[in-house]
Parts: structure tokens; sequence; C-alpha cells
């Protein structure tokens, strides 16, 4: 018999025993990998965004789903105290562009081994078992069966992330169990995850990686998504972070519905992209025009954009017209891209859905159908753009649950 169970020792599940500890409660954990915060140690390409340094206010303005139920955990445990907590166990931290904060080292290891270090410290026992099912009796929930015993806890809270990235851990256990308990999960689809694309030049151009562009998503008529970045060409179609972050502002994925636009020039406006071909045109004016601009843009990219532009690839410079300079243009600032659908889910950073929040106290995490059975992190239908806000809701949840417990 233990004060509580908590499952899963991800980011919010190890946040949560450290906080229930310093209460004085007994902790157990049980984390199904051989070690600790699998997750958080690939997080951010191994560096770890663990919040962002921003106001409440802001925060919630970067929670497409269900933001409104987290104000109470975001009061609670704000971003200023995400920082505080990790440079209080000896993390130092910086914030980075977009406001993004990552260890001054670069690396996530030193954030899981910072919470495997306090962990150890509050003497709280990890039990490298999965948990199978929650004990239930008359509506309270009274423990949990892993490995064919039986665990008793005055609370449980199910903490064991989403169903993306499953070689990590993440395999959807804690939807089973909230669903064995009699809660809804809503849809589970993919977030922060590549796009595919039915345009086989992306095949072309698969590894090539494009720095300073600005990525655009329209939705019909209307652009959902622009920002500068980096982004990169793959066999089925896009990835890398500008492509990632844009995921998450697209909904149901259906036919011709969302299209991508890259800059490639981002830096010069269309007069002045006009003038700098130009110049170059001026330079190889009985060349073709494949090697007319070879200095503007990487040689991967040239014959797509040619043949984009519908002028063949040796028409020399000296014959091209205005109009086509200017399609030429055009294409550059504004090159096509169609979307046809999402990676499957186990390549996605989260997962968007979860156990529905209608059931769950925002104030405690706490069921709203089973006494004692709390939730915290990427389990609960809450999903938030890329830039540090997932964990931040991860670790705020957690604390609120931790309160409770």
């Amino acid at each position: 018999m233990t004060d509580t169970i908590i499952i899963g020792a991800g980011a919010a599940g190890s946040l949560a025993a450290i906080m229930a500890a310093r209460l004085g409660k007994t902790v157990i954990v049980f984390e199904k990998n051989d070690y600790i915060g699998r997750k958080l140690r690939i997080t951010g390409k191994g560096r770890c965004n663990v919040t962002n340094n921003c106001s409440n206010d802001e925060l919630m303005r970067n929670i497409p789903v269900n933001g409104r139920f987290l104000y109470s955990a975001f009061s609670g445990f704000s971003t200023a105290d995400t920082m505080s907590f990790f440079e209080e166990l000896g993390v130092p931290l910086k914030t980075e562009r977009g406001s993004r904060v990552f260890p001054v080292s670069d690396n996530a290891e030193d954030i899981v081994n910072a919470l495997s270090r306090e962990l150890k410290r509050l003497n709280v026992e990890i039990i490298h078992k999965r948990v199978t099912s929650l004990i239930i009796e008359d509506g309270i929930c009274a423990g949990v069966r892993a490995g064919g015993a039986e665990y008793r806890s005055s609370s449980v809270l199910v903490a064991c992330g989403g169903k993306s990235y499953p070689n990590t851990g993440s395999t959807g256990d804690g939807y089973t169990l909230a669903e064995s308990a009699g809660h809804i999960v809503t849809e589970l689809k993919p977030s922060l995850v590549p796009l595919v694309s039915p345009d086989k030049f992306c095949a072309e151009l698969m590894g090539l990686s494009l720095r300073n562009v600005t990525l655009r998503i329209t939705d019909g008529e209307k652009c959902i998504f622009t920002e500068l970045g980096e982004m990169l060409f793959t066999h089925f179609g896009l990835s890398g972070p500008l492509v990632l972050s844009a995921s998450s502002h697209m909904r149901e994925m259906t036919p011709e519905r969302y299209t991508a636009f890259i800059d490639l020039k981002p830096g010069l406006d269309s007069e002045r992209l006009d003038a700098r071909i130009q110049r170059d045109f001026a330079e190889n004016l009985n060349r073709d025009l494949v090697n007319g601009i070879r200095k503007l843009l990487p040689a991967k990219l040239i014959p797509v954009i040619v043949k984009m532009s519908g002028i063949a690839p040796d028409r020399k410079i000296n014959g091209i017209t205005k109009e086509e300079r200017k399609k030429l243009c055009e294409l550059i600032k504004a090159m096509p891209v169609r979307i046809s659908g999402f990676r499957p889910i186990d390549e996605a950073i989260i997962t968007s859905g979860g156990v529905s929040v209608r059931e769950i106290s925002p104030k405690t995490m706490e069921s709203k159908l089973v006494s004692g059975l709390f939730f915290a992190g990427e389990v609960i239908d809450v999903d938030a753009y890329t830039g540090g806000f997932n964990l931040q809701i991860a670790f705020a949840t957690a604390n609120a649950a931790a309160l409770y417990l």
C-alpha cells in the first residue's frame, strides 16, 4: 500500500512524482521502459525544448485544442515556474528564437538526469513493469495491476503519454486504461507531423534541406500558417521544423484542401527579386536557362522550378520574355506543393485527441467519473503548437494533479 501510484515516468509522470513526494506522499512510479524520460531525451532534436518563456496569455494563444481547460493549471504552474524548477535542480537554461527555452548545454540528457536525481533523493520507487489494468472498487480507483500482481494506493495518476513515437513507450496504454474506467477518448490524430504530397517532384528533391525560407499553408483561400525557418523534402512530401509546426494548424485532411507555398527568397520582395534575376540573366545571356539561375537556387531545385515555369530548360536567356521572367519570379516567391495527408501517428511528435476534458476536473486533474483517478500530460485531449508549449502542458497538469494525489 502506498499513497499514490503514477503510471509513466515521462515529463508529466516524473514531475508529478517529485511534487507529490515533496508534499510528503509515498510514491510508486510504474515505467515499462528500462529508464525514465525516453521521449524527453529525443525532444527538440535531442536538445529538449522544456517550455516557452512567455506570458500565460501568449501560452493560451498557442493551444488550439481545449486551451481554456488549462487555465487553472497554468495559473498554478507557469512557464516561469517550469524554468525555476529545472534551474533549482541544477540545469541552467537559455531562451532562443521564438522564446523557446533549452538547457544551456543543448543536451536533453541533462533534463532527464536532473529529474532522475530528484526522484532518487526523494526515495520515489520506480518499478519497471507495464500496468495492465486499474483496480476500481465502488467507483474508487484503489490501485493497479502490473506483472501479475496488485499494487494498492489511495490515488492513481495516468501519465503515460499518447500514441506518437511508440518506440519510446507511448503506445496508447493510457487511453485503454481511461476507457476501462468509463472515460470517453476523443479521436486520436497525429500532430506536429510530416506532411504527404502527391507531387512527384518531392521525391526528386528528397534530402534537400531549405534554410531561411518562409512556409505558408492555405486552407482553400485562407492562409492558416506562415513562418520563416527550415524544412526538408522527403520521398513522401515535406518534413522539418516548419512543416511540423504547420501541421498542428491543420485539421481534417480532405483532398485538395491544403496547399503549401514556399518562399525561397523571403529576404527579397518581388521587385528586388526580379532585379536580381535580371542581373543574373545579363551575365549569362547566351547560356541555357538552367545555367542562368544557378547562383539563385540550390542546384537540385533548379530543374523543378524551370519545369513548373513551363519554360524549356535549354531556352537561351536572351530569348526569355518579361512575362516568362515574371512567372519564374512568382514561383520562387511561392513554390506550390499540394498536401494530401499526414504521415502516420507513430511518426508524430504528439497525439491530438485523448481523454475528454469534460470528464476531468480542470483544477485537480481528477476524474469526474472515478474518485482517486487522475490524468496528466499528453493522454488528455489538449495539444499545442510547437515551441515548448506541449511540455509546459505536461508539467502544469502534472503539478495540478500532484497537489491532490
